[in-house]
């Protein structure tokens, strides 16, 4: 049974093997160096002070996770974040990054989030459907942004409303 839980400092070793292919072998990413376990560590330590890092487990091993952070450093964007998922090879399309965006964007509203934007590297269909399943709207691409695998790659944009009016914000919490 697929379980969805928060992640903690003990969970960095599987989210880093979890994430080196991706830096290794896709332009999925654009980091070039893996994360060591430390650096991982840190990364959710700090999400999950200001927004959220899940795992999902099957058989109590951890094969995949998502995640949000901050959008821009601009004292005006702190209501937005950026959100991604990440999954063991061999495991999209399961219902396992599905499971992990259910229980990640309602935790990102009770935060006080408003607005989550997803960055996707192209081509990656995997990606921009399930992205569109959550209701994701494309809002652009940024044309030969990066430089990975030997070739120039776009980036697509997507946009999700965690809520729909218009009131002042508060939070984020």
């Amino acid at each position: 049974m697929l379980t969805i839980r928060d992640a903690g400092p003990d969970d960095a070793a599987a989210c880093a093997a979890i994430y080196r292919p991706y830096v290794l072998d896709t332009a999925i990413t654009f980091e070039t160096e893996p994360p060591t376990t430390a650096e991982m560590s840190a990364r959710i330590t700090a999400a999950v002070r200001t927004h959220a890092w899940l795992v999902a487990e099957l058989s109590d091993q951890i094969i995949g996770y998502a995640y949000a952070g901050p959008f821009a450093a601009r004292p005006a964007y702190r209501w937005s974040c950026e959100v991604s998922v990440y999954l063991e090879a061999g495991l999209r399309r399961t219902g396992a990054g599905r499971a992990l965006y259910q229980v990640l964007l309602p935790r990102l509203v009770d935060r006080g989030y408003r607005v989550a934007v997803a960055k996707t590297t192209l081509p990656n269909e995997p990606s921009l459907g399930l992205h569109a399943a959550f209701g994701f709207e494309p809002v652009g691409v940024h044309r030969r942004i990066g430089w990975k695998g030997g070739a120039w790659r776009d980036v697509a944009i997507t946009q999700l409303a965690l809520v729909s009016d218009d009131l002042d914000p508060i939070g984020p919490r």
